[in-house]
């Protein structure tokens, strides 16, 4: 019953934020070429990460990125706390690391699959798979959460 719970939950904070952010790009057109070179895509408007982070994070990770959200109590394994990302890696921040987990996923763990959502694919549907656009969000999310950091 508990994994059900979670699992339910975790679908209803999902479809929350996809629905929140549909809604703010309704009547917006979709590109009808995706073959065109990132460099000649046209000029597209990408959410600091701080905006990015408070839409998609911090619902399980929390607003101050500790991994107490609203949401975090209804997974099966507690959110990372993402302020000590860089201390738990020798005290540089893995910029490359990161990118990939949100882009790809955290992998899957010897107990069973990852809770977190592997964001690459939504960003690029939400920004209608604009590659440059996808990397641009996911790299003002990397440059909030190096800015978080525990000193």
């Amino acid at each position: 019953m508990t994994v059900r719970r979670s699992i339910v939950t975790l679908i209803f904070v999902f479809a929350v934020c996809l629905a929140t952010n549909l809604a703010s790009q309704v009547g917006q057109s979709v590109p009808t070429s995706d073959q065109i070179p990132d460099d000649q895509l046209p000029a597209t408007y990408v959410p600091p990460g701080k905006q990015t982070y408070k839409e998609y994070c911090a619902a399980c990770h929390g607003f101050d990125g500790k991994g107490h959200g609203p949401a975090a109590w209804s997974l099966r394994k507690q959110p990372a706390n993402l302020t000590t990302i860089a201390k738990r890696h020798g005290g540089k921040f893995p910029d490359v690391y990161v990118k990939n987990v949100l882009q790809f996923g955290p992998g899957f763990s010897a107990h069973g699959s990852s809770e977190m959502p592997v964001w690459g694919p939504i960003f690029q549907y939400l920004e209608y798979y604009n590659e440059a656009a996808v990397r641009r969000r996911i790299k003002n999310l990397c440059e909030f959460l190096e800015s978080i950091q525990e000193k």
